[in-house]
């Protein structure tokens, strides 16, 4: 039953670390997709910058055409900005997504640490009451045994009081020829 909890455990685990290193990647990969988009940024603000110094009116004013070029680099540079919030949005979700795992898999250890804590804490009680067991057992044992060897040794006392009392019985007992049927 150890073995399958184990088991179960450790395979959890690994299916835990394969899914945060995917998630690690994903996270990766919209870091990189944000940066794409903060440099494509960069180069559409400096477009921006050439198209605010472009002067191609007379007399060296710029003309409608160029105010509207400036304005519709400026928005895609607006909906480029709208584009990289969003993205910072699912980065943002996957960092949080991140956090609420590893908060889980912090929990899920403490959990598993405080029952082993309590496990631990259960078997040395019981280990401790089996030696008080085992030493109320040796302490009988050791009666038993003192009883035996004074039963031996009176048994052994009583023995010999009965043969010497026999032998001193046999011993005045008359010793006539005749002999009694």
């Amino acid at each position: 039953m150890i073995r399958k909890a184990i088991l179960f455990t450790l395979l959890l685990e690994s299916l835990m670390s394969v899914t945060f290193a995917q998630d690690s990647s994903a996270y990766e990969l919209q870091r990189n997709k944000i940066n794409a988009m903060l440099a494509e940024r960069s180069a559409r603000f400096g477009q921006y910058d050439e198209s605010l110094n472009a002067r191609t009116g007379i007399f060296g004013f710029q003309t409608k055409r160029d105010i509207k070029n400036s304005n519709e680099i400026l928005r895609q540079i607006t909906l480029n900005d709208n584009n990289i919030f969003t993205e910072l949005k699912v980065l943002l979700d996957y960092k949080d997504l991140q956090f609420q795992q590893v908060k889980s898999n912090v929990d899920n250890s403490q959990l598993r640490i405080d029952s082993y804590k309590k496990t631990i804490r259960d078997l040395q009680v019981k280990n401790d009451e089996l030696l008080e067991y085992n030493q109320k057992i040796s302490k009988n044992i050791n009666y038993l045994q003192l009883l035996l060897v004074l039963f031996v040794v009176m048994s052994a006392v009583l023995f010999f009081i009965i043969y010497r009392k026999n032998k001193l019985m046999k011993a005045k007992e008359p010793q006539s020829g005749i002999k009694v049927l």
